[in-house]
C-alpha cells in the first residue's frame, strides 16, 4: 500500500470509502478522496521555529510537503516512529500535507448510515477535528475532517514555511 492514490474504481454512490489507520492504538479514518498517497517515512527537514506539531518538510518528486505528526497535533502520548509508521499524503484546502501516523491498516468502504456525528463533548478532545464516527461491527472509527486540522492561522504560517524552504531548496 505504498502508493495508495486517491483515484479509485467505481463504487456505489452511497458509500464512502476510508483510508483506516492506527494512532496510539486507535482507529482513525480520512476520505480516500483527499488521500494522494502513502509513505514510509522518508527523511524530514525540520524547520526552526515552526509549531510544536509541524515535524518538517519532505521532498516528493520536486515539490516541498509539510508534515505533521498526528500524535502531536491530537495531545496523544509522543511515541517512538515504529517500522509501521507511514505518512498519509493529503489534499487540505488546495495544497498537500503529509500526516504521520502509526500505521495504515486498510481501506474501507462504510455506508453513510453507519456514521454517527461526532459526540458534542468529549473530554480532553477538540471536536471540530472529527467529521463522524464509522460504526463497523464491534469497531469504531473516528473520521478526521482534514479541513479542520489546521486552523486559518496555522495554515498560513505552513504556507510561509513551506515556501520559505521551497526558495532555500531552489537557492541549493
Amino acid at each position: 500500500m505504498n502508493n495508495l492514490v486517491g483515484k479509485t474504481e467505481e463504487q456505489p454512490q452511497d458509500e464512502l470509502q476510508l483510508v483506516v489507520f492506527f494512532l496510539q492504538g486507535e482507529e482513525f479514518a480520512v476520505d480516500i478522496q483527499k488521500v494522494r498517497e502513502v509513505l514510509k517515512l522518508p527523511p524530514i527537514t525540520r524547520l526552526p521555529q515552526s509549531l510544536d506539531f509541524i515535524e518538517g518538510v519532505i521532498n516528493l518528486r520536486g515539490e516541498v510537503i509539510p508534515v505533521l505528526d498526528l500524535r502531536k497535533r491530537f495531545r496523544l502520548n509522543d511515541a517512538a516512529k515504529g517500522d509501521k509508521a507511514r505518512i498519509i499524503i493529503v489534499e487540505i484546502e488546495e495544497g498537500m500535507v503529509g500526516l504521520i501516523v502509526d500505521s495504515v491498516t486498510e481501506v474501507l468502504q462504510l455506508n453513510p448510515s453507519a456514521i454517527e456525528p461526532p459526540p458534542r463533548r468529549l473530554a480532553g478532545t477538540r471536536p471540530e477535528f472529527i467529521s463522524g464516527v464509522g460504526k463497523l461491527g464491534n469497531r469504531l472509527i473516528i473520521i478526521l475532517h482534514l479541513e479542520k486540522i489546521l486552523s486559518t492561522e496555522e495554515q498560513l504560517e505552513l504556507e510561509h514555511l513551506q515556501l520559505a524552504e521551497s526558495e532555500r531548496v531552489a537557492l541549493n
